[in-house]
């Protein structure tokens, strides 16, 4: 039997009076089919209790006193549960709507960040990025300028979803609009931190890493704002230390200045810039040590960069059992031998 809503009735009797003589699997099937039906014409409990009631009516019109009176009950217990029902249908369809607008919002994201890293003569590069969640926290940008230096910036967003979408894309912007002092760590960061003051809400902050390398000179410059210290590889010495840095984060002060750090990469150098997602992951309530992620980076440092940081992912998302807490930002700079 085709349902429609104009035959309810009818067809829930059929349906009714054919389980009753059957009580089949068949037509349980029809039953559901018929419910499906009802959902999306939007028909509510209380209307279906009350088909339900017409039809037993007609198939036994000596129901007893009892029954029939169950079924006045049953309606106001179903007009509360219908409200309550239509509500939920409410906010599951405006939840389907914010899931959509977080989609869209974390395909642009995707189009903030670099599609390919950059080539540089004697400089192996590896970056990996996970997000926690749909919507990122975390930033990184390359910029290469005629001179085959390269300039390295790792963000972290203090706020997720779309409010940290839309401000990545300021810091993208503002950061392509500074083509003069891209390469100059300090007054970059000074430049961002008047730009995130004036227009982004007190709520949000911004720590930031900004590097440069020249490769003529093998010199790595570099600036922070708040950031995650990174570290440094010496190949010579065979050690890692941090790779610390002063300043507030972005968006505190319009007059923070930011102090320049300088390095002399030697062959076999390299330079981590991370995210607090690689430092601050948890295994069974604890934090992962700073000594695990570089202990780590040594178990794979004789691979390629971008090895190198896709293994060390994989071991710490494993160590998570797969569910990261935070946004991972995992970046490796070495100067090849």
């Amino acid at each position: 039997m085709k349902y429609s809503i104009e035959n309810a009735e009818e067809a829930y009797k059929y349906i009714l009076k054919t389980f009753i003589n059957s009580k089949s699997e068949e037509g349980l099937y029809e039953a559901e089919q018929f419910s499906r039906m009802m959902l999306e014409n939007l028909v509510s409990p209380e209307e279906y209790v009350n088909i339900h009631r017409s039809v037993l009516e007609e198939l036994y019109p000596a129901l007893p006193e009892g029954v029939q009176d169950s079924f006045e009950l049953l309606l106001e217990v179903m007009i509360g549960y219908g409200l309550a029902y239509r509500e939920h249908q409410s906010l599951r369809d405006r939840q389907r709507e914010l899931e959509s607008e977080i989609d869209v919002a974390a395909n642009m994201q995707q189009t903030l960040l670099p599609t390919e890293i950059p080539t540089v003569d004697g400089l192996d590069i590896g970056v990996i990025s996970i997000p926690a969640n749909k919507m990122s926290g975390d930033y990184y940008h390359f910029v290469k300028d005629d001179n085959n230096c390269i300039g390295i910036a790792i963000a972290d967003i203090i706020g997720k979803g779309v409010p940290a979408a839309l401000c990545m894309s300021m810091i993208k912007y503002a950061m392509d609009s500074l083509p003069e002092q891209r390469l100059q760590p300090g007054a970059l960061l000074e430049n961002l931190n008047r730009v995130v003051e004036q227009n982004v809400d007190d709520s949000m902050f911004i720590t930031m890493m900004y590097g440069s390398y020249d490769p003529r000179a093998h010199e790595f410059n570099y600036s922070g704002a708040g950031h995650e210290p990174g570290f440094y590889y010496s190949a010579q010495e065979e050690q890692f230390e941090d790779l610390l840095t002063k300043g507030l984060v972005l968006g505190i002060s319009r007059k923070t200045k930011f102090r320049e750090y300088h390095r002399k990469v030697k062959p076999g150098d390299f330079i981590v810039l991370l995210s607090d997602g690689v430092t601050e992951g948890r295994v069974d309530d604890q934090f992962i040590e700073r000594e695990e992620i570089t202990q780590l980076i040594r178990e794979y440092m004789h691979l390629p960069a971008q090895e190198v940081v896709k293994s060390v992912y994989d071991e710490l998302a494993k160590l998570q059992d797969f569910s990261l807490k935070d946004d991972f930002t995992l970046m490796i700079l070495r100067r090849e031998v």
